[in-house]
């Protein structure tokens, strides 16, 4: 039995997969197609937010997204650390306990294969760790988490190092 305060444990919260296609049509498609058979769930399309510089219109479809949780998450994420060998950058990792890393091509996730009916698609991977109690920042009428109790950059890479055995380096 360990000492440690069980409300201080860092754990897995979700990971979030997302395709940017810049636009709708046959290549969205294949994207949102390549997600579901990744992770056997229902991927939800993405909308653009506002007008941006590249002349997309707000409302525009551009990409597809796959949120994973539990088991699901955890075997997923170490799938994309084994694509990445194992190697994080400091950069990675921002101020709120969340990391994120980009696969330039899908067919590097181990036991993926090439289908030239898909092609070849990059993915960002955004995972995001929590401490238990954090579920009250996200209730109808939130609350503050107190600053003892959120997550730093440097807990946040100590986490992914023990759990994980991943090798972080410089910028």
């Amino acid at each position: 039995m360990s000492n440690e305060n069980e409300m201080r444990q860092i754990e897995l919260q979700k990971v979030v997969l997302n395709i940017g296609t810049g636009g709708p049509g046959e290549e969205l498609e294949k994207a949102k197609n390549l997600l579901e058979n990744l992770t056997g769930r229902n991927a939800k399309i993405t909308k653009a937010k506002s007008r941006s510089a590249f002349g997309v219109s707000k409302g525009r479809d551009i990409g597809v997204m796959v949120t994973l949780r539990d088991e699901e998450a955890e075997s997923f994420l170490e799938r994309a650390l084994e694509a990445k060998e194992y190697k994080l950058k400091r950069s990675s990792f921002d101020d709120q306990g969340n990391f994120s890393l980009g696969i330039k091509e899908h067919i590097d996730l181990p036991g993926t294969d090439y289908d030239p009916e898909v092609g070849i698609f990059g993915m960002d991977i955004t995972a995001t760790l929590e401490r238990p109690g954090f579920c009250i920042k996200r209730k109808k009428i939130p609350r503050k988490i107190g600053e003892n109790h959120k997550i730093t950059k440097q807990e946040a890479m100590d986490f992914v190092k023990e759990r994980f055995d991943v090798e972080i380096t410089g910028e």
